[in-house]
C-alpha cells in the first residue's frame, strides 16, 4: 500500500510510481465511497483541477507539500466555496481562502473540500451538526470526536493526507485521539486565525491533523507564517528539541479520571511506560491548578465571548441552530459583567501556580480524553457527556499552552491516545517527542492498514536494529550519519550489567568503546535505531578500527547489534564505566 504520509507520496511522485492526478482521483473516489458524513462540500474534480494545474513545472524540490491532498474544517474559509460553520443558514462565500490556507496552497497543497464540523465549533463530540454526526472510522456505534470530526475522519480513512481544524476547547485533540491520528494544537496565534470563524476569539487556534508526527511538522513549519492582519498572530521563537535525557510529568492518580473506563485506564499507563522506554523520566506532579483553570472556560465567562461570535445571527435566527448549541451559547448572557474580571483574576492565579509546576518538567503527559462514547450515549446527555471529555484539554489555550496528542493504542472498540503538554513555543520540541512515542507504540496510522487504497504496493524492506551509546546519540555530533540513513528510534534502553566502557578519541571525535566485562563490567545507557538492510550496510563499512559491530546483551536478556571495542581500548582511553552513560561524561 502507498501511504499518503508525505515523504511517501513525493517518493511515488519523484519515482514516476504515482502523480498528483492519480492520487488526487484515487482520494476523491474514496471521499465518495468512505464516511460520506464527514463532508459538508467535496470539491468537483474540475474544480481541484485548477490546484492540480497550478503545480505545472513544480515539484517535491520545489514545494514542501507538492501534490498532498488536504481537507479543510467548514469554519476556514476557501475562496470561492461556501463557509457554513455547520449551520446551512449562515453560509457565505468568502473571496478570499483564509491566510492559512493560502500559506498551504501556495507550499502545494491541493484542497479538496469542507468538512463536518460540531456546529459553530460547540462540542467536543461530532455529533451536533445539521448535516448528520460523523461516527468515529473504527467503530460507527462510537462518536468520531468533535467539533473537528470531519477533518478527522477523512484522514484516518485515508480521503487525504493532513487536514486543518480549530482547537478552543480540544476540538483539535479529541478527534485525533479517537481516529489514531497526531493532532497538533499549536502554540495561540502561532497559525494566522485571519478568515477562520471565531468560537472565542481569544483562545482560538487552527489546529492540524496527520498521520505522523513528521507531517505534522512539515505542516506546521509552512503554515506558522506570521500574519500581520491577525492581531491575535504572534512570531514565537521556538525552543530547541531536547537532545539528551528528559522529564515529563504525570498528575497524582487520584487526579486523573477515566469515567469508569477500564480499558482507557490500563492504556493511559502503559502510555507512561512508553514514554520511559522512549527515554524519558517520570515525575508526579499536581494537577489540580490546570483542572481548576479547565473548570473556568464553561462555568465562566468566556462562554460569552462565543456569543460575541455568533450570538446575534442565534437572536435574529433561532430555529437556524441546534437546541444543544443554541442553549450552551446563550448561556453567556446570564453572566455580569464584574463576573469576568472575577474570572480573569483567577485565571491569572492558576495560570502562576500551573506554570511552575509546567516549569519542574519538560513536558506533561495526560490522557487526551478518558473516555469514548457511543453516539447513542451523547444523544442521551449530550451536555455531561461533552463535559467529561473536556476534562483533559479545557484549561490548554486558557493557560497558554502548546499540545500534540499522540495515538498509543488499540482498545477493543476505538483507538486512545494521550496528549503531550508545555509552554507556548515549544511547538517544535512537542512533535519530537511525539514523534519518538508513537514509533515506540509501533501503531500503523490512521487507518490505511484496514482501508488499503488502490496505490500500487510498497515492497517490504527487511530491516535490523543497532545499539548506539556515544557519538550517535541523539543529540551528539555522528548522530547525522543515522538520521542520514534513515534510521527510526526504537526505544532507550540499558546494556546487560556485562559491559565496561572507555572513553577514546578518533578522527577528532570523542567515542566510547564497550568491552564485555561480566565481573567488572555495569549496566550502559544505549539508543536503538532501525534500519534497512541496505542503510545497516552502508554504516557498518563506516565504521573505524577499534570499533566494530558484535551482538550486544540488553537488559531484557535479548540481544542486538552494536558497537564492540577491540581490547585495545583498554590502554587508549579512559574508563568511564562507574557513569553509565556516555551523556554524563560529555555532558
Amino acid at each position: 500500500m502507498k501511504s499518503l504520509q508525505i515523504s511517501a507520496l513525493h517518493q511515488a511522485y519523484e519515482r514516476g510510481e504515482e502523480t498528483v492526478e492519480s492520487v488526487i482521483a484515487e482520494c476523491l473516489k474514496r471521499a465518495d465511497e468512505i464516511a460520506p458524513e464527514a463532508w459538508i462540500r467535496k470539491l468537483t474534480a474540475e474544480e481541484v483541477a485548477a490546484y492540480v494545474d497550478a503545480l505545472s513545472g513544480e515539484s517535491p524540490k520545489t514545494k514542501p507539500l507538492y501534490g498532498i491532498p488536504f481537507v479543510i474544517k467548514d469554519n476556514i474559509d476557501l475562496a470561492g466555496i461556501p463557509t457554513t460553520a455547520g449551520c446551512p443558514e449562515f453560509e457565505y462565500v468568502p473571496e478570499r481562502s483564509a491566510y492559512v490556507v493560502e500559506q498551504l496552497i501556495l507550499a502545494g497543497a491541493i484542497p479538496l473540500g469542507k468538512t463536518n464540523m460540531d456546529q459553530f465549533a460547540t462540542g467536543l463530540v461530532g455529533t451536533r451538526s445539521p448535516y448528520g454526526a460523523c461516527p468515529n472510522s473504527f467503530d460507527r456505534a462510537y462518536i468520531s470526536g468533535g467539533s473537528s470530526s470531519g477533518s478527522a475522519v477523512a484522514v484516518a480513512d485515508g480521503c487525504c493526507g493532513f487536514s486543518l481544524g480549530t482547537d478552543t476547547a480540544g476540538s483539535g485533540r479529541v478527534p485525533a485521539a479517537f481516529n489514531n491520528l497526531i493532532g497538533l494544537k499549536p502554540s495561540k496565534g502561532a497559525l494566522s486565525c485571519s478568515g477562520v470563524v471565531p468560537a472565542c476569539k481569544s483562545l482560538d487556534c487552527v489546529s492540524i491533523f496527520a498521520l505522523d508526527a513528521a507531517d505534522a511538522r512539515t505542516v506546521f513549519d509552512v503554515a506558522s507564517n506570521f500574519d500581520p492582519a491577525d492581531a491575535y498572530a504572534r512570531e514565537l521563537e521556538q525552543e530547541p528539541v531536547i537532545s539528551r535525557g528528559w522529564t515529563f510529568g504525570v498528575p497524582k492518580k487520584e487526579q486523573l479520571k477515566f469515567f469508569g473506563n477500564a480499558e482507557y485506564e490500563v492504556a493511559f499507563y502503559e502510555s507512561v511506560e512508553m514514554l520511559e522506554k522512549a527515554g524519558g523520566n517520570q515525575v508526579e506532579i499536581d494537577f489540580l491548578p490546570f483542572l481548576d483553570a479547565a473548570n473556568l472556560l464553561y462555568s465562566g465567562p468566556w462562554v460569552n465571548e462565543r456569543y460575541a461570535a455568533v450570538g446575534s445571527f442565534i437572536e435574529d435566527q433561532p430555529d437556524a441552530v441546534l437546541e444543544t448549541t443554541r442553549k450552551i451559547i446563550l448561556s453567556g448572557l446570564e453572566i455580569p459583567a464584574p463576573k469576568v474580571f472575577e474570572a480573569m483574576y483567577q485565571l491569572q492565579a492558576y495560570k502562576r501556580s500551573a506554570d511552575t509546576v509546567m516549569g519542574s518538567v519538560d513536558m506533561i503527559v495526560t490522557p487526551t480524553a478518558g473516555t469514548c462514547h457511543t453516539r447513542e450515549a451523547v444523544n442521551a446527555d449530550p451536555i455531561q457527556l461533552n463535559t467529561n471529555l473536556g476534562f483533559y484539554t479545557n484549561y490548554m489555550n486558557l493557560l497558554d499552552y502548546a499540545a500534540v496528542a499522540v495515538p498509543t493504542s488499540m482498545t477493543s472498540s476505538v483507538p486512545f491516545g494521550v496528549t503531550l503538554v508545555s509552554f507556548a513555543g515549544h511547538d517544535v520540541k512537542l512533535l519530537q517527542l511525539a514523534d519518538r512515542l508513537h514509533q515506540v507504540s509501533g501503531l500503523h496510522v490512521g487507518k490505511t492498514e484496514n482501508r488499503p487504497m488502490s496505490f500500487k504496493p510498497a515492497r517490504k524492506k527487511r530491516t535490523v536494529d543497532i545499539a548506539v551509546c556515544g557519538a550517535h546519540l541523539n543529540g551528539y555530533p555522528l548522530h547525522h550519519q543515522l538520521e542520514d540513513l534513515g534510521a527510526a528510534f526504537v526505544e532507550s534502553t540499558e546494556t546487560a550489567p556485562e559491559y565496561r566502557m572507555y572513553a577514546f578519541e578518533t578522527e577528532g571525535v570523542a567515542k566510547p568503546g564497550l568491552i564485555k566485562d561480566a565481573e567488572k563490567g555495569g549496566g550502559i545507557y544505549l539508543e536503538i535505531y532501525r534500519l534497512t538492510f541496505k542503510a545497516f550496510g552502508k554504516f557498518v563499512s563506516a565504521i573505524p578500527a577499534p570499533l566494530g559491530i558484535g551482538k550486544v546483551k540488553l537488559r531484557s536478556g535479548a540481544e542486538v547489534c552494536g558497537f564492540i571495542a577491540e581490547p585495545e581500548v583498554s590502554t587508549l582511553g579512559e574508563e568511564i564505566t562507574e557513569l553509565g552513560d556516555w551523556r554524563k561524561f560529555r555532558g
